[in-house]
């Protein structure tokens, strides 16, 4: 098996990607917090680590994918109070809405979709063990992580401690031993959502899931930590100091990945900032594959910038993509009744299709460049345009079809539908019938108003494209030469 090289947040370097063990990747990226509507920048995130896991999942990997919903932390609260229902109602609402999403998104389905409140027990149990370990303080049922405590802590992030005081005190809180502190769990407030706990009712901070939740269903170490680039301050920076004060693991993840922001006119897309479009928007506006297609034209770690322009290209990417799949089926189908012939095209496109999927491996095996694998997914569009209608052997086509289906797979995009099968075949053959009976009824009124140029011009495209035409006294005929 070729080596995957990935670029490790923690490092700051890529490296050689080797699982914790043997063949199995456990893998936990963070979820959405099911509050509202997801932009088409979270979509992304979606989008970007799917595609990292079908690509684990080719390179034969056994993964175990974990995404969580979050669903109570201060945004569920007050959500639900402008909307007048309980938070558990404002959840389910928005965890059907990203259902419906990853759907449309041809994202596979987690092993496991776990949500914050169905682990409350774990949570408990590690913020006991931050305090039973000296790295965790109580004050007044609210507890808190003692940060100066921790001697590794920004080691992720690499942000100085003066920094981090700095952003700390954008809010203060006179409890805290230190501003840099963060919370673990907080005490209840009249008309919030509560748990018992040794601290008296309360609920968790929203860093204290994703620790309990990988260490519950991947255990520690696990192999890949995913999320946006947002996300490794403070949140992740703060799962690494739970994770490792309460289990006493140094390194409770191996490779930290990070996904780009999406961008409109390279300005971060944010809720907070209102120039977002909720991803249900798009999905409504853009054919679907098109909308997966775009989100993974971009280098995952890099930005990608959002607009109509952008999703233009995308839509006729996918339409470069589908037609040659169409011709591929076109002509099977024609070979299917006039029989096989090799010819030099069948050696030139089985070399392309090899070459393709080498040279697809080759940039996907370098912190998968997803950019560079569809540029080669377009170097095998062109050359079955161009040897297809020489190619006089179906196994060759058929080979280049699936080796085609197969990579853009890998993106997320889903040729394999029912023109695949034979009866789409034929509906395929069916279509390329009619058009070539349409040009040649447009040939025969060319020739009865003495436009023999353009009864020749015909004549030629036709034959350009693999079409001979017969003139006999009962009219044209044709047949793929």
């Amino acid at each position: 098996m070729k080596m995957v090289n990935v670029y490790n947040t923690r490092t700051r370097s890529k490296e050689e990607f080797v699982p914790i063990e043997g063949n199995n990747v456990r893998m936990y990226v963070c979820g959405p917090t099911v509050y509202d509507y997801p932009h088409i920048g979270n979509a992304r995130s979606f989008a970007v680590f799917d595609t990292i896991r079908r690509y684990l999942e080719y390179k034969g990997y056994r993964v175990v994918y974990i995404t969580n919903f979050t669903d109570i932390d201060d945004k569920m609260i007050n959500r639900s109070k402008e909307d007048g229902i309980e938070v558990s109602e404002l959840a389910a609402k928005f965890i059907t809405e990203y259902l419906t999403i990853a759907k449309q998104l041809n994202l596979i389905p987690a092993t496991i979709n776990p949500r914050a409140t169905e682990h409350m027990d774990d949570i408990i149990e590690m913020v006991e063990l931050i305090i039973k370990n000296g790295y965790g303080y109580d004050v007044d049922g609210d507890v808190y992580f003692n940060v100066p405590s921790f001697e590794t802590y920004g080691g992720l992030s690499r942000i100085p401690m003066d920094d981090l005081s700095s952003r700390a005190r954008v809010e203060v809180d006179e409890k805290k031993k230190d501003p840099r502190d963060f919370i673990l769990w907080k005490a209840e407030k009249p008309g919030e959502p509560s748990w018992e706990s040794p601290w008296g009712k309360g609920r968790p901070g929203w860093h204290a899931e994703c620790s309990v939740m990988g260490k519950h269903y991947l255990g520690f170490p696990f192999d890949i930590h995913g999320g946006g680039q947002d996300l490794i301050f403070p949140h992740h920076e703060n799962e690494i100091a739970q994770s490792a004060a309460a289990y006493g693991i140094e390194t409770p993840v191996k490779y930290w990945l990070h996904n780009g922001f999406l961008t409109i006119d390279s300005d971060k897309m944010s809720k907070s900032e209102k120039n977002f479009s909720t991803a249900r928007e798009v999905l409504d506006n853009y054919d679907h594959q098109a909308v997966r297609l775009y989100l993974v034209t971009g280098q995952y770690r890099q930005p990608l910038d959002y607009n109509d322009k952008a999703m233009k290209q995308a839509i006729q990417s996918l339409e470069r993509i589908k037609n040659a799949a169409d011709t591929i089926r076109g002509r099977i189908s024609i070979l299917e009744k006039i029989g096989s012939r090799e010819s030099d095209a069948d050696r030139k496109l089985a070399e392309a299709s090899k070459k393709a999927r080498e040279d697809f491996e080759k940039e996907m095996d370098d912190d998968f460049n997803t950019p560079g694998a569809l540029a080669e997914i377009f170097t095998l569009v062109r050359e079955i345009n161009t040897l297809t209608k020489d190619v006089g052997g179906a196994a060759v086509l058929r080979e280049a079809l699936a080796v085609m289906i197969e990579l853009v797979g890998i993106l997320g995009v889903n040729l394999a539908d029912e023109a695949q099968t034979g009866e789409g075949a034929g509906q395929a053959a069916k279509a390329l019938k009619g058009i070539v009976d349409f040009l040649l009824e447009l040939r025969e009124g060319a020739r009865k108003s003495k436009d023999f140029a353009k009864a020749d011009q015909i004549r030629d495209r036709l034959g350009e494209l693999g079409i001979e035409i017969a003139d006999t006294k009962d009219g044209p005929t044709w047949k793929m030469s």
